[in-house]
């Protein structure tokens, strides 16, 4: 079994990631890993973006629907699902592409994850007694005195990550992210090319607002509709159920559509900019400006570079 290094296409949301990853896997003989948090789960498809029954078809996809919305999904569980995808390419002799804009999926599946201690169930439950009773917002803004930069990288509403930030920050007196992979000094866990997609903003953002309304014609509503009737809102009033928990309020009457599209655009647009943010951070990926590169160069491009990484794959 050759094991080939990876291709990993990162980016914001809109920027073009499934068209670019679409054509590389066909040009170099590649299946796709995908790394996006909310397309693991099934029955969340306009609403995710995922690539069509037809594109799938066309080229082999991994951690698409995985588990239903109401079953829980941690970075573990992605990190040995996306191995066990990694060596069933090689297998098949193929180069293996993730692709993503889940920066907390892709980097530990590069550089694995933090060893932080084991949960601690009490404090759990004391903690989560404490959001219902005060409000998750004062979890919040502990969480920003004592670990900004964990704190930067989450959204405010993600109880759950809050939580946890809180617990082992309270277990060990050290901020949950000194538990994180080094950036200087880490060792990647595969040989890889990391690709990152880029447009200068308001190309970015017309792109999103269009995606949005794209969503909402495609049948958005019918979604989450259907997600409701079968219980699973929870799922659908998740933090990272962007594109989703914003029309929940259109369909308890308490907003018009319109609100809703616009929430959701301002929501999206706040994701992408945490995800530039992230991906920024790596300095030796190959940087593709999608506004100037058209796909068939940006695929070249990246072949080029993979091979000049990597001239015996």
């Amino acid at each position: 079994m050759r094991e080939k290094p990876l291709i990993v296409i990162g980016g914001p949301t809109a920027v073009g990631k499934t068209e670019l990853s679409l054509l590389l896997a066909k040009k170099i003989g590649g299946e796709i890993i995908s790394a996006d948090s909310m397309a693991v789960y099934r029955g969340m498809d306009i609403g995710t973006a995922k690539p069509s029954p037809a594109e799938r078809r066309a080229v082999n996809h991994h951690l698409i629907d995985v588990v239903e919305p109401n079953e829980t999904f941690s970075i573990k569980r992605f990190i040995d699902l996306a191995d066990r995808a990694v060596r069933e390419i090689w297998e098949k002799g193929k180069v293996p592409i993730v692709v993503g804009g889940t920066y907390m999926y892709i980097h530990p599946l590069l550089y694995g994850l933090a060893e932080t201690p084991p949960a601690d169930w009490e404090l759990r439950k004391k903690l989560y007694g404490r959001a219902e009773k005060e409000g998750k917002g004062q979890l919040w803004d502990e969480l920003l005195k004592i670990d900004p930069v964990y704190a930067g990288k989450i959204h405010k509403n993600d109880l759950r990550r809050i939580v946890r930030a809180l617990e082992v920050y309270l277990l060990t007196g050290k901020p949950y992210s000194s538990f994180h992979t080094n950036w200087e000094n880490a060792q990647p866990r595969y040989p890889y090319l990391g690709v990152f997609l880029v447009r200068p903003w308001e190309d970015l953002y017309k792109r999103i607002r269009n995606r949005v309304w794209d969503m909402v014609r495609e049948g958005l509503l019918g979604e989450i509709s259907d997600l409701l009737q079968k219980g699973f809102k929870t799922a659908v009033t998740s933090p990272q159920a962007i594109d989703y928990k914003e029309f929940i309020p259109y369909f308890e009457s308490k907003k018009s559509l319109l609100e809703c599209i616009y929430d959701t655009i301002k929501h999206t647009k706040e994701q992408a900019k945490r995800q530039l943010r992230w991906f920024k951070r790596y300095r030796d990926w190959l940087r593709i400006d999608l506004s100037t590169t058209e796909n068939p160069k940006a695929v070249n491009l990246t072949i080029e570079e993979y091979r000049k990484r990597f001239p015996d794959a």
